[in-house]
């Protein structure tokens, strides 16, 4: 029987500078999960912490002339502050130097040691210090301008070192490992990645070393003071002492049952190599069940490339808020970033996502639906016996809503579910201003409460299933209409069943809009148009090409998945589209808004060049290119294929 239990974590933090965005944003997403899971139904464990062994600390608190314990007991504040000024609900923020970690791990070491895991030798070659990480000298590794070595990774110096160190027997799980990818393809989200760590194994994996003897700030080795336990194997296993691990008391190992595997171990994907094989691996030589997925996104980017201290280039999460409130900027990080790819921050997009999907689309919506009813006496709205075929067909494309949106959240595809939302969102609006409520209330006010009832409804469900992205602006929406989010409430049975008339609307006018325009932060910027002489027409010359060129085209078939407007644009649409597992989904931009509504193009296959290089338009990324046949008319007629092909289908 499948558990009601869900175990979330992020990857723990190193603690040698202040949270920004990037370190922001993976803990949202599990924030998100949580939230999630908690309003279906389930029982949630949501842990995330720091790292805070190893030489980076040891490094950064004798640059401050302090001792490691002074130093991090300084600087942990900022991460636990920056995550209650966002509303992460964490249940534990776990130290790696907190008694119980460190006991937890002694016990792994011992218990690997017991079953011949563990042997002793030396370590000999190069080490990334940023990185904690050991990297193996080949000719694809690049140099500096001083000829040394630089790290694949973070692309600093690397440093030769020759110790003693401890070994974990990492190649004698290569065989398992592979065979447990091969039973859990969707081990790794997206499955894309799973792609690159089987590639990485099947090149034959090296024993781990995970022991220093030249760093004194970690966990002394057990049974051998001279070595401290290097971080993987002191950093993974957080996962298990956050929920037990090692604590042989009843109440300990109750807890440990309840909860491990974890559901989901969210990460971005410059960790994914320790995630998915040094993990499991681990695990397996202690005989316990491994974590269900891994949840694995791409980099936040400022100005195309990570954001990166030495750059300069940080966000500070702290100054957003103060700019644009906590809940959009949530609202932004999930929905303009998939997490199967980068995503840019840009502040023009953040701005235009507020103002379009939030203040325009949302928020005016319930606005006016509580004004106009509460204007005609309605305070209390609840639904009629029978319904207008109208409200009939809101109330089942609400129901299609939520069954897309818990489909897509359920495969960690946050940025789709949004735009599910906020197509329904839109359906929402577009009744409202069909049914024209304003001359019902003075021509038919029976009909009047109805349209009223329906848009509350809708609104209803609107809040619960975006409470995990905006939970406090959510919760204002609920108190507008009447009602207040219960955990523990059956949210996913209630909007399964979709019953419209169960629910009495009690409407309060709020003292302040739900959402606001925000005020631009950003300075404007002077579009360059150029001009050109308008040439007599001639016969266009057709451009001959080889079939070699035509053979690195790559069209293939894809399904939108979802279609929204492009704000501030009279003609892109913004379209999510599935091109199968070897292109992944995609984000693309097409200028047809005058030729299709977005509800015409929804489910639709269609032909794409998938490997066009990405360019930016309106701020937004296109991933592609979808193709269109138009007449001499200037009227477009989408490109596809005579029947139903699977999705990232070859066009030859």
């Amino acid at each position: 029987m499948k558990k009601n239990t869900v175990y979330v974590t992020t990857p723990i933090y190193y603690p040698n500078a202040q949270p920004h965005v990037g370190t922001f944003y993976t803990t949202l997403l599990a924030d998100v999960v949580s939230r999630w899971n908690k309003v279906m139904g389930k029982e949630v464990f949501f842990s995330t912490g720091t790292d805070e062994h190893g030489q980076k600390i040891q490094e950064a608190a004798q640059k401050a002339g302090k001792q490691p314990m002074e130093y991090l007991d300084g600087i942990i504040p900022a991460y636990k502050k920056m995550w209650e000024l966002y509303n992460i609900e964490y249940n534990r923020f776990i130290r790696t130097t907190d008694k119980d970690h460190e006991n937890a791990v002694a016990n792994i070491i011992k218990k690997l040691e017991e079953k011949g895991d563990i042997y002793k030798s030396k370590y000999s070659g190069l080490y990334c210090v940023p990185c904690e990480t050991y990297v193996v000298a080949n000719q694809e590794l690049e140099k500096n301008s001083e000829g040394g070595y630089v790290c694949p990774s973070c692309k600093r110096a690397l440093k030769e070192i020759s110790e003693d160190s401890y070994f974990f027997r990492l190649s004698s799980y290569q065989d398992q490992l592979l065979r447990f990818y091969e039973a859990n393809p969707e081990f790794i989200v997206p499955k894309e990645r799973m792609s690159e760590v089987v590639s990485f194994v099947k090149s034959g994996l090296r024993d781990l070393s995970i022991s220093r003897t030249t760093i004194s700030w970690g966990i002394p080795f057990p049974n051998d003071p001279t070595h401290t336990v290097y971080v993987w194997i002191d950093a993974l296993p957080n996962y298990l002492s956050s929920v037990g691990f090692g604590d042989q008391s009843p109440k300990g190992q109750e807890q440990f049952k309840k909860w491990w595997p974890a559901s989901v171990h969210l990460m971005g994907k410059d960790i994914v190599r320790f995630h998915a094989v040094y993990w499991p691996a681990i695990l397996m030589a202690l005989e316990l069940p491994l974590p269900e997925h891994l949840l694995v996104h791409g980099y936040i980017l400022c100005d195309k490339q990570k954001m990166s201290k030495s750059l300069g280039n940080v966000i500070d999460p702290e100054q957003l808020v103060g700019w644009y409130g906590v809940d959009p900027v949530r609202y932004y990080l999930v929905r303009q970033m998939a997490v199967t790819q980068d995503g840019n921050f840009d502040l023009k997009d953040l701005e235009a996502r507020i103002t379009g999907d939030l203040a325009n689309n949302l928020g005016n919506l319930l606005n006016r639906t509580v004004t106009l009813a509460l204007a005609n006496g309605c305070e209390k709205i609840s639904m009629p016996e029978t319904f207008e075929p109208s409200t009939g067909s809101l109330r089942e494309k609400c129901a299609e809503m939520f069954r897309l949106t818990q489909e897509e959240m359920n495969r960690y595809h946050f940025h789709i579910a949004l735009a599910e939302i906020g197509n329904f969102i839109n359906a929402v609006n577009a009744f409202f201003h069909e049914q024209q409520p304003w001359k019902l209330a003075k021509e038919n006010k029976e009909f009047f409460e109805e349209v009223i009832g329906a848009v509350c409804n809708s609104l209803y469900a609107i809040g619960i299933v975006l409470w995990p992205v905006m939970p406090k602006k959510m919760e204002e929406l609920l108190a507008s209409l009447g009602h207040t989010l219960e955990l523990g409430k059956n949210y996913e049975q209630i909007l399964r069943e979709n019953n419209w008339h169960t629910k009495t609307f009690t409407l309060h006018k709020a003292e302040n809009p739900l959402f606001i325009r925000p005020e631009t932060r950003v300075q404007a910027e002077e579009s360059i148009v150029q001009k050109t002489e308008k040439k007599a027409e001639k016969t266009p010359e057709i451009p001959v090409i080889t079939i070699d060129d035509f053979s690195k085209v790559h069209l293939v078939a894809g399904t939108i998945l979802s279609c929204t407007p492009v704000s501030g644009s009279e003609k892109l649409l913004y379209l999510t589209v599935d091109l199968g597992s070897v292109y992944g989904i995609r984000n693309i931009l097409s200028g047809v808004a005058l030729h299709f509504k977005p509800e015409q193009l929804i489910g639709k296959q269609g032909i794409y060049v998938a490997n066009l290089a990405p360019r930016m338009m309106m701020g937004l990324e296109s991933q592609g290119m979808m193709l269109f046949a138009e007449n001499d008319k200037k009227q477009l007629t989408l490109v596809t294929v005579a029947g139903p092909v699977p999705n990232g289908t070859r066009i030859k």
